[in-house]
């Protein structure tokens, strides 16, 4: 009688040491989420690689037959960048959160600190104008971007999404989703005040 085959029990324990990968893999995944959680980070502010970098060269052409103050508002050139401080939000007529964040914007627009910019991205131009003619226009200047292509060069995720652009044209924040009361407050306000300092 032989003994017990050694090379045969090897491959076994391998085994067993890869079955429980998975396991262990799924646990350091859950500390990091639990770790996360326990940091209670605001989803709404996503850092972006754009932090700290020039906002995307971009012109886009205005959304025909908006006006305001009886005058065509204009489409957004990146040149109006420079010089003065500026909110670019995208948004879009069918977007749900959009109508909801409208009119903090609204509110927004009142402060002479900085300027309100536009992106309606993936809208149709009449879908667009009602939106506005029913909630107000909050923008100085709005970019019809319909096929979605500046919104890769502006790095948005989904919408709404704002940026604060700076007076020398970098962008210095972004907000992620609606606002709320609580984010302007403490997120985009103390941004505008740090960005206004000399």
């Amino acid at each position: 009688m032989s003994g017990p085959d050694i090379k045969g029990q090897a491959p076994h324990r391998r085994f067993s040491l890869f079955a429980f990968l998975p396991l262990l893999l799924f646990v350091v995944l859950a500390g990091i989420f639990a770790f996360q959680l326990a940091l209670g980070r605001d989803e709404s502010v996503i850092p972006s690689a754009l932090i700290g970098k020039p906002a995307p060269n971009l012109t886009l052409p205005a959304l025909a037959g908006l006006t305001r103050g009886g005058q065509p508002v204009p489409g957004i050139d990146p040149s109006a960048f420079k010089g003065q401080l500026t909110l670019v939000n995208v948004f879009g007529s069918w977007c749900v959160p959009c109508r909801a964040e409208h009119p903090l914007l609204m509110q927004l627009a009142k402060d002479k600190r900085f300027r309100i910019a536009g992106l309606n991205y993936k809208d149709k131009d009449e879908n667009a104008l009602k939106f506005l003619g029913e909630l107000g226009n909050p923008f100085d200047m709005i970019g019809v971007d319909a096929s979605g292509r500046a919104g890769i060069e502006w790095g948005v995720y989904g919408v709404p999404e704002t940026f604060l652009v700076g007076r020398a044209g970098t962008i210095l924040y972004k907000h992620v989703g609606p606002f709320s009361e609580a984010s302007i407050r403490d997120d985009l306000m103390p941004a505008v005040e740090k960005a206004l300092k000399p």
